[in-house]
């Protein structure tokens, strides 16, 4: 009986949900634009030109401007930039999911433990996110991995991770405390539903939907935070290419060598504004009372 109390209320939400996102132009551009960039991203191999870290010729090829065989041109190193360009975004990708993916699984275990805890516990629980947030989160990352030193992939995604999850536990924690009281986890609870199969069972899938837009919307944050450590030669180490070194690579001669800041920049651009996109929507969907008008 307690299963059959969830899936009515599990299923009505997400049918409404999903066709509500649907109808989201926006958002399904945002899918469409997405998925392009991780098809891009999985065949970067097979579609590469050349080799991302061939240094072609470091005298004739050298530093030179896009053009019919180079199309995003070449690096100081002779590298072809779009080459660089399609291999890099494997990394720059899979190190925002699978830092985000963290993120998200370990900010709703903490979030879901202490709001359905309540009490001194929760109250414990939860001030030690507020004063995790009270740390700007780009100088701890910084810091830890400037003390750190040597950068792999592994390593990043847990510093990103390990950092990220804070406002997620906030949420869920809010979300959880407000569905134990509900009548449906009363009456799952009356038939006899111990505390972990309320809580992962019952609970948490109807808290899910804010987890989900929150989380999305961190694939795009952590884009931009793996940019940015890498761009300051705190994240992916060369050779390796991401689209945060490409930049670097070209920021002694910047003015010279634009073409090194524009192609992986406008990368980045286009993919954050796809996941905004796709998160703005499932935020739209989620809460009907904010989606927009002409949708």
């Amino acid at each position: 009986m307690a299963d059959g109390i969830v899936e009515l209320v599990d299923a009505g939400p997400w049918r409404a949900i999903g066709r509500r996102f649907r109808r989201n132009r926006g958002a399904m551009a945002g899918v469409v634009a997405l998925g392009a960039v991780a098809a891009i991203a999985l065949c970067a191999p097979l579609i590469a030109p050349f080799d991302p870290n061939a240094q072609l010729d470091i005298v004739a090829l050298k530093s030179q401007p896009p053009s019919l065989v180079h199309l995003f041109g070449t690096d100081p190193l002779s590298r072809d930039v779009l080459s660089r360009v399609l291999v890099g975004s494997r990394v720059s990708l899979s190190v925002a999911a699978l830092a985000a993916l963290f993120a998200t699984t370990v900010g709703t275990l903490y979030g879901a433990v202490a709001g359905y805890a309540g009490g001194l516990l929760e109250d414990v629980l939860m001030r030690a996110v507020d004063a995790a947030l009270s740390i700007p989160r780009v100088l701890l990352l910084i810091v830890v991995l400037a003390l750190w030193g040597h950068t792999s992939e592994r390593v990043l995604i847990l510093a990103i991770g390990c950092t990220g999850w804070f406002v997620t536990s906030r949420i869920v924690r809010s979300e959880v405390a407000a569905l134990r009281t509900r009548e449906w986890v009363t009456a799952a609870r009356a038939l006899g539903a111990g505390p972990a199969r309320m809580l992962f069972r019952h609970i948490l899938p109807n808290a899910l939907s804010p987890v989900i837009v929150s989380a999305t919307l961190g694939i795009a944050n952590v884009i931009l935070i793996e940019a940015g450590l890498s761009f300051l030669g705190l994240g992916v180490q060369p050779p390796q290419a991401s689209w945060g070194t490409i930049m670097q690579d070209g920021a002694d001669a910047l003015r010279s060598l634009w073409w090194m800041s524009v192609f992986p920049g406008l990368a980045i651009l286009a993919t954050v504004m796809a996941v905004n996109a796709v998160g703005d929507g499932l935020r739209a969907a989620a809460d009907p009372r904010h989606a927009p008008a002409a949708t």
